[in-house]
């Protein structure tokens, strides 16, 4: 691509990927700095986020609670094999089991999130774009047709990792490798997905879709990640999903200007960013 953000994506390429990972690390805590000092915003983004822990904690919990039972539903073809290799099993499915939900219990965390707190963090995202400058030419339509759209790509975000968790639930059945590389994966795959999910609202804004947040962030994949993982990590703290979530929707805003070549610090003037500067809509 010959167009301005063409050229700034191919100047993020050249950098460095494990600079561009910490670069994405920042954003998160450039997003909750920004976010922390303003006591409207907080109250703006902690009930949704508090309303949707409520209920996915209580059926994690509910789920520690009979993983034994579990374990051994998901083990069935076990029953017959010597008590010991049987028990060993057992003890991996039920770890693999919590691992991949946790995994789910993440994105599904985000996804609902959103979806109940829809307008509260279009709020966050718009009150972040207008401090660093604006945008030149925002696209407004109308909040149920956000919903949908939130909704409609969340909803494929979740079946996307729920597929993801089936194959790390089987790599968690092998000993050692179940414990260390797959759990990697999962915060990559989490990551990734946080990613494409949290930058929704500001890309909506520039009027992209989910297939075009795809394309524009495998060219910054290290910086995506970074941003991800970093939110990942965070949201497997306990309560630290409900404290941390309106502060990455405002990290996920700083991450989305810095990608589209806007000024991404409090106080910038307005970059006017020309239509021709913009990747192709998607549908």
């Amino acid at each position: 691509m010959t167009t301005l953000l063409g050229v700034q994506m191919r100047a993020g390429s050249a950098t460095r990927p494990s600079r561009q990972f910490v670069d994405g690390l920042r954003m998160l805590g450039r997003g909750l700095a920004l976010y922390g000092r303003s006591p409207r915003l907080v109250l703006f983004g902690l009930l949704p986020a508090l309303i949707t822990f409520v209920l996915l904690a209580a059926a994690f919990i509910l789920l520690v609670y009979f993983i034994n039972d579990v374990a051994r539903a998901v083990t069935w073809f076990a029953s017959d094999w010597p008590s010991g290799l049987r028990d060993l099993v057992r003890v991996l499915a039920g770890i693999a089991v919590l691992g991949v939900s946790a995994l789910l219990f993440v994105v599904g965390f985000t996804a609902l999130t959103l979806a109940i707190g829809d307008p509260f963090y279009e709020r966050i995202s718009e009150e972040i774009d207008a401090r660093c400058g604006g945008l030149a030419n925002p696209v407004q339509r109308p909040w149920w047709r956000e919903l949908l759209r939130g909704l409609g790509e969340s909803a494929r975000l979740v079946v996307f990792s729920a597929v993801v968790g089936v194959a790390l639930f089987l790599a968690g059945l092998l000993p050692a490798v179940g414990q260390t590389v797959v759990p990697v994966i999962g915060a990559l795959v989490g990551g990734w997905a946080l990613a494409l999910e949290l930058t929704g609202v500001a890309f909506a804004r520039r009027g992209m879709r989910l297939r075009d947040r795809r394309r524009i962030l495998r060219r910054h994949r290290p910086l995506a990640l970074g941003f991800g993982v970093g939110v990942f990590v965070c949201f497997l703290i306990p309560l630290g999903a409900v404290l941390v979530m309106p502060g990455a929707v405002a990290g996920a805003t700083l991450l989305t200007r810095q990608i589209f070549g806007e000024p991404a610090v409090p106080g910038a003037r307005r970059a006017a960013v020309p239509p021709s500067a913009r990747p192709a809509l998607g549908g």
